[in-house]
C-alpha cells in the first residue's frame, strides 16, 4: 500500500506500509526499553560495588520485581489489544472505557502488592538463603519496591495507552524521564553523596521507585494533552465487569506466563544456591545482561501488537500477515546478535559486576550455554504476542508452561544431580527447542483461525 498522507479520521495503523509502520511504532519503544534495561543494569553495577552479597540480594529479588511487571504488563497487554481492536472497529466509547478500566486495575494492583510485599519481603528472602546480610539487604529492597509500586503500575498503563494509538515517541519520552532520574539518583542514594545518607541497597530501590513515579506523572500529562483518541476521565476509572473480563481474557495468559517466569527463577535460584550463592549472583547478572538483548524484542512486540490488533479488527489479513513476518524476522536477527555477544565476550560482560574469579569461572560457561537459546527465543517471543493480539492467548500460556515448568525446571534439577554446575545451564537451550516446535505449530493455527474470522467480512 503506498504511503500517502493520512486523511482526516484515518489511523496510520491501517494505512502506512507494514515495514514503515512497524519501524515507526516499534523503534521508539525499543529505544525506551533499552534505556529501561540500562538503568536496571546500572542498579546492579552500583550495588555490586558494595559487595557480592548485595548483588546476590538484588538478584534474588528478581522474582518479586518480575511478578509486579507480570501483572502490570499482562493487564496492559489485554487493555492494549482490546483498546486497539475497538479503535479499529470505530467503537470510541468502548475504547475510552477500556483505557479507564485499565487505570483502575493498575490502582488495584498497587494496593495488592503493597499489602503483601511490605510484611512478606523478609520471609521471601529467608526461604532462599540463611545468609543474614543477604536477607537484610533483600528485605529492605523488596519492601521499598513493592510498597511504593504505584508508580510502576501507572507508568506501564500510561505507556500502553500511548502505544495503543501509535504515539510511541511519547511513550519513549516518559521512559527516558524515569530512566534518567533513576540513573542520577542511584549513586547518590546508594553511596550517600552530596550530604545525603548512605542507603546502600535500599538506595537503589528508592531511586527505582522515584524514577517510576516521575515517569508515571509525565505519562499522565502526555495522555491528557497529546492522546485525543483516548479520553482519561476520573469518574470512569472504576470497575466495569465486561471490560475487566475482556482485558483479563487476553491479558491473563500474559500475566500467567511472566508469573511462571518468577516461579522458574525462584526455583532455579534454589538449585543454584545449593552449589554456591555465587551461582545465584551469576544468574542475576545474566538476567540483567540479557535484558539488553530481550528488551528490544519486547519493544518490537509492543509495537507489533496494536498493529495486528487494529488490522484484525479492521479485517485486513494481508497487513496482519506481513506484520507478523517482519516482526519474527527482525526479532530473530536481534537475538542472533545477542548470541554472538554472549559467545565472544562473556568475561567482559561479567566484569561489569566486579566479578570475582569464582564468579567468572561459573559465569563464562553459563553465558555461553544460555546464549545458544537466544535465536530460538527470537521466534517464540513474537509468536506468543501474535496469539495474544488476535484472541488466542491460551496458546502462549501452554508454550510458556511447557518451556519453563515442564521442561526447564525438571531438566535443570536432573542435571544438578550430576554435581556439575555447568551442566545445569544446558536446561535453557533444551527448553527453548521444545518451545520452538510448539510455537511454530500454534502460530500457524492462530493465523489460520484469524484468517477465517477476517474472511467473514474482509474490508475493501
Amino acid at each position: 500500500m503506498p504511503n500517502t498522507p493520512l486523511k482526516p479520521g484515518e489511523n496510520k495503523m491501517g494505512v502506512l506500509s507494514e515495514g514503515k509502520l512497524l519501524a515507526n511504532m516499534a523503534v521508539p519503544i525499543m529505544i525506551s526499553m533499552l534505556v529501561q534495561a540500562l538503568y536496571s543494569i546500572v542498579d546492579s553495577i552500583f550495588v555490586s560495588r558494595l559487595s557480592e552479597n548485595a548483588l546476590t540480594a538484588v538478584s534474588l529479588a528478581f522474582p518479586l520485581q518480575n511478578l509486579m511487571i507480570a501483572v502490570g504488563v499482562g493487564t496492559s497487554v489485554g487493555m492494549n489489544a482490546l483498546l486497539s481492536r475497538a479503535l479499529g472497529a470505530r467503537e470510541q466509547e468502548e475504547a475510552d472505557r477500556t483505557g479507564n478500566v485499565g487505570l483502575f486495575l493498575a490502582l488495584c494492583s498497587f494496593v495488592l502488592f503493597a499489602a503483601i510485599g511490605i510484611p512478606g519481603s523478609r520471609l521471601f528472602f529467608q526461604l532462599q538463603t540463611d545468609v543474614a546480610e543477604i536477607v537484610d539487604y533483600g528485605a529492605m529492597y523488596g519492601m521499598v519496591c513493592l510498597g511504593a509500586s504505584l508508580g510502576l503500575f501507572c507508568q506501564i498503563t500510561f505507556e500502553r495507552l500511548l502505544q495503543s494509538t501509535g504515539r510511541t515517541k511519547l511513550s519513549m519520552a516518559m521512559q527516558l524521564v524515569g530512566a534518567i532520574i533513576n540513573i542520577i539518583l542511584d549513586p547518590i542514594l546508594i553511596f550517600g553523596l552530596f550530604g545525603l545518607p548512605r542507603l546502600e541497597v535500599m538506595g537503589a530501590a528508592v531511586a527505582t521507585v522515584v524514577g517510576q513515579c516521575c515517569a508515571a506523572l509525565v505519562g499522565l500529562a502526555l495522555n491528557l494533552k497529546y492522546n485525543p483518541e483516548i479520553h482519561v476521565r476520573l469518574r470512569q476509572i472504576r470497575w466495569h465487569g465486561p471490560t475487566v473480563r475482556g482485558i483479563f481474557h487476553i491479558g491473563f495468559p500474559s500475566i500467567a506466563m511472566q508469573c511462571i517466569g518468577s516461579v522458574m527463577v525462584f526455583a532455579v535460584n534454589g538449585i543454584l544456591v545449593a552449589f554456591t550463592t555465587t551461582a545465584a549472583a551469576v544468574f542475576g547478572a545474566y538476567f540483567k545482561l540479557q535484558s539488553f538483548i530481550f528488551m528490544p524484542v519486547f519493544g518490537l512486540n509492543n509495537g507489533m501488537v496494536p498493529i495486528i490488533a487494529y488490522n484484525y479488527g479492521a479485517k485486513k489479513p494481508e497487513r496482519v500477515h506481513k506484520t507478523v513476518k517482519l516482526s519474527v524476522a527482525t526479532a530473530m536477527s536481534i537475538m542472533a546478535v545477542g548470541t554472538l555477544v554472549f559467545e565472544v565476550f562473556p568475561g567482559q560482560l561479567l566484569q561489569l559486576f566486579e566479578a570475582s574469579p569464582e564468579m567468572l569461572s561459573i559465569g563464562i560457561p553459563a553465558l555461553r550455554l544460555i546464549g545458544l537459546s537466544f535465536i530460538m527465543a527470537g521466534h517464540n517471543i513474537p509468536a506468543a504476542a501474535v496469539c495474544q493480539a488476535i484472541g488466542n492467548p491460551m496458546h502462549s500460556l501452554v508454550v510458556s508452561v511447557c518451556r519453563q515448568l515442564v521442561v526447564l525446571l525438571p531438566v535443570a534439577w536432573l542435571l544438578s544431580q550430576t554435581g556439575n554446575l555447568t551442566l545445569v545451564w544446558l536446561a535453557f537451550p533444551i527448553s527453548e527447542v521444545v518451545a520452538l516446535v510448539m510455537s511454530a505449530v500454534y502460530l500457524k493455527k492462530a493465523l489460520r483461525s484469524a484468517d477465517a474470522v477476517m474472511a467473514s467480512g474482509e474490508a475493501a
